[in-house]
């Protein structure tokens, strides 16, 4: 314990301005990686993907909801999940059977049906974690299964990082050298957000470029601001209901056992943070439950899949105030800007030569991530059963690049890299003679086994 700056559990304590302050420090913190999921999909989806302004709307809610779902006990962000990315570039890509003829705004709706039903997978889990306990669940959804599962979901997307990136490398450098600088050289809250001073400060180098002139290496201009030009000030956000298909459930789905590995090490990392095991109370079976709901709510009006923020565990430690009211009081803030379209077309305006440099790091993060989960749940590759089921995993994710398609009747059914991953490595996992993994044994084992994009977890043991 810091006695020069002791840990403040009440906020309202500190007054209404500070709480204020303290709840805009967490809207930031979470901002850029938000804004970034709906950025990278629109990518994939030429345009016509998710809306920024639903997106930090749903984080809001879904944040909300989290909060009364846990006895507005647990200080978590539920902002964009990552985990979902290679699912929504699967369904962008999907060709066969009703999708052959469909616009990418079309399929986008298809997409988040998927992400519902991965929503709903979370209270499934939450279920047997009531049943069975979580020791039990775990011991099915070992380091071998998530760590290359979760390699698989970054490498999948490491091809489009480059190919944003190569639109203008300039500016990708200096995006990466800057989400580089402040990750390793940061102090304080500029290094809990690298990603938002990344894109920020390479959209100012992008301005600069633009106004002497410079261009894009296929001739075109740096930055379009004719949308912002055209977006109102105050307006109503474009919700779109989704839509359900058995194949763009099929890539999606599966994700959710990468996503639900997530939600586990985040809660573990939460609770080690604020000192409180949340695990037992309100119960990771009420945990879970929030963050699915909120998720599957998100996805049912066209917004992505949400997730509990590591960044904002990092502010925790930053300010040592631990109190879920100034969470709740970023999840307002958040809602605010979403009914401001002029701030999501300026967002929206963003070269997509950024979002590749911030990409190389998010992307590769993820992958590395992975790496975390197998290396310090000190997994054993000597052991033949762990190398045949990380290989599978991996082969199956990189390797089935176009999915695999079965027709059924007059149906066809595509299972995409990911979703076929998991399949065959949690089978494998049960099949094969040896699993000794148990959860809870190792504390920094089970926190690595999320996505966080910067866990900032310094003072665990």
């Amino acid at each position: 314990m810091n006695e020069r700056n002791p840990v403040v559990r009440d906020a309202r304590t500190l007054g209404i301005p500070k709480m204020l302050l303290l709840g805009l420090q967490h809207m930031f913190a979470m901002f850029g990686a938000t804004i970034l999921v709906p950025i990278l999909v629109n990518n994939y989806f030429n345009g016509e993907g998710l809306s920024i302004q639903v997106t930090l709307i749903c984080a809001g809610l879904g944040t909300l909801f989290f909060h009364l779902c846990t006895k507005l006990k647990v200080p978590a962000f539920l902002g964009s999940s990552f985990a979902f990315l290679g699912g929504f570039q699967a369904v962008a890509n999907l060709d066969t059977g009703i999708f052959a003829n469909m616009t990418m705004g079309e399929k986008l709706p298809y997409a988040c049906g998927g992400i519902v039903v991965a929503g709903l997978l979370y209270l499934v889990l939450a279920l047997i974690v009531q049943l069975v306990g979580v020791k039990r669940v775990m011991h099915f959804l070992p380091p071998v299964v998530t760590g290359p599962i979760i390699i698989c979901i970054g490498l999948s997307l490491a091809p489009s990082a480059v190919s944003n990136a190569s639109t203008n490398w300039i500016l990708a450098i200096i995006a990466l050298a800057v989400v580089i600088f402040f990750n390793i050289w940061g102090k304080g809250m500029l290094r809990i957000i690298p990603i938002l001073l990344g894109v920020t400060i390479s959209y100012a180098a992008a301005l600069i470029l633009n106004a002497v002139g410079m261009t894009n290496a296929d001739g075109s201009a740096i930055l379009d601001f004719s949308g912002a030009a055209a977006a109102n000030l105050v307006g109503l956000p474009p919700f779109q209901l989704c839509k359900f298909n058995l194949t763009a459930i099929l890539a999606m789905a599966p994700i959710a056992i990468a996503a639900m590995m997530e939600h586990i090490g985040d809660i573990s990392a939460i609770s080690a943070t604020v000192g409180e095991n949340f695990m037992e109370d309100p119960g990771l079976q009420r945990t879970l439950i929030g963050d699915g709901l909120a998720t599957s709510l998100s996805a049912l009006v066209g917004g992505p899949a949400n997730t509990t923020y590591g960044e904002n565990t990092g502010v925790l430690e930053l300010s040592r105030v631990h109190d879920p009211r100034v969470i709740r009081i970023a999840a307002v803030f958040a809602v605010i800007l979403g009914f401001i379209p002029k701030v999501a077309e300026l967002i929206g305006s963003m070269p997509t030569a950024i979002v590749g440099g911030v990409s190389f790091i998010l992307y590769g993060m993820i992958s590395a991530i992975g790496v975390r989960n197998i290396v310090e749940n000190k997994v054993d590759f000597t052991k033949s059963r762990n190398l045949i089921i990380a290989a599978v995993i991996l082969v199956c994710g990189l390797g089935f690049s176009g999915g695999l398609t079965f027709h059924v009747g007059e149906a066809d059914i595509t299972l995409t890299s990911l979703a076929l991953a998991a399949i065959f490595g949690i089978l494998l996992n049960a099949i094969l003679p040896g699993n000794d993994y148990e959860f809870g044994n190792d504390i920094r084992g089970d926190v690595s086994r999320g996505l966080g994009q910067n866990p900032q977890n310094s003072e665990l043991k």
